[in-house]
């Protein structure tokens, strides 16, 4: 969401200085169609910006080409419209371009420093499933602290000013790991428990957890299902499972048994094993691998919303 504010600001800011440029001569602000033209313009910008934003914020799918275009015309055309029906007098088309360039200059602004808290100090998360029942709610409404584990520096998978590592038990918040554009979560935020660190061996048995072959005591679990599937029939050994886990096609080799009785695994260098809290209804690092480092956002801080469920996440 942080690199959409960011170029949505950039694209703003571009907007404004052609704007500026437009109003210096004084032929083109007095021609009501020229005008127009920068405000359908205006207007195309505004409808394309405002459907990214939805999209992202209510994680609907996102938009085929053909839909962005007919966004495009139907907005610029609307621009057109809205200025050529009124007065074409100088004293409007100024009006209609002040009105725009303050518009722009917002947008760039304050849409430029909405990016900057996002990318780098704290970022607003709404949970979108039952996953981590019942740490958090659906419609929890919490803040993620993003500093915490270090700066990301943009387009990198670099952190600088690192205050402390990921511990066993954060929860955090991480862009799900896939680079397939197909796949229904690419660019998603995931919010998982952190169980496995960098080099910890990972077992699950009748849907208890060990870690480097001790049993964990997880007080915040919750199970919405008794039943305890018996697990796949072991179809491969060790080194194969672990190669497989590692590229994410684990629950299709050995099936969705892998819910309740799952590896050994162990976890890569730059990588952490995540799990929901509510364990038989989370999609995690049991089905689609390791989460590398690199993906991590920030550690889930406070829910804020509700004001009923307002609580320091632990």
């Amino acid at each position: 969401m942080e690199e959409k504010l960011f170029w949505i600001s950039m694209v703003s800011g571009v907007y404004g200085l052609a704007l500026k440029a437009f109003m210096k001569v004084e032929a083109r602000v007095s021609d009501w169609r020229r005008v127009a033209l920068m405000n359908g313009v205006f207007w195309m910008l505004t409808a394309l910006v405002v459907t990214t934003l939805l999209v992202s914020y209510k994680e609907w799918p996102a938009p085929s080409a053909l839909s962005l275009i007919l966004l495009a015309v139907g907005g610029f055309a609307a621009g057109v419209a809205s200025r050529a029906v009124r007065s074409r007098s100088r004293e409007i088309s100024v009006a209609v371009l002040r009105d725009n360039l303050e518009w722009a200059d917002t947008g760039f602004s304050a849409i430029l420093l909405a990016a900057v808290i996002m990318y780098f100090l704290v970022q607003a998360f709404k949970i979108p499933s039952g996953s981590m029942r019942n740490t958090l709610l659906e419609g929890d409404h919490l803040f993620v602290n993003k500093l915490v584990y270090g700066v990301r520096i943009p387009y990198t998978g670099r952190r600088v000013l690192r205050f402390r590592a990921v511990k066993r038990g954060d929860v955090v918040v991480f862009r799900f790991p896939t680079t397939d554009k197909a796949s229904p979560h690419y660019g998603k935020d995931f919010i998982k428990r952190a169980i496995g660190l960098p080099g910890d061996t990972i077992e699950v048995r009748d849907k208890k957890v060990f870690v480097n072959g001790a049993s964990t005591e997880e007080t915040y679990t919750h199970f919405a299902d008794e039943e305890v599937l018996p697990g796949p029939e072991p179809s491969l050994s060790g080194a194969d499972r672990q190669a497989v886990w590692e590229r994410g096609d684990l629950a299709r080799e050995e099936g969705e048994n892998v819910r309740d009785n799952f590896g050994p695994v162990t976890v890569p260098p730059g990588h952490y094993f995540c799990m929901g809290d509510n364990r038989d209804r989370s999609y995690d690092s049991r089905f689609w691998g390791p989460m590398p480092d690199t993906h991590l956002k920030g550690r889930a801080w406070f829910v804020y919303w509700p004001l009923s469920r307002r609580k320091i996440i632990r």
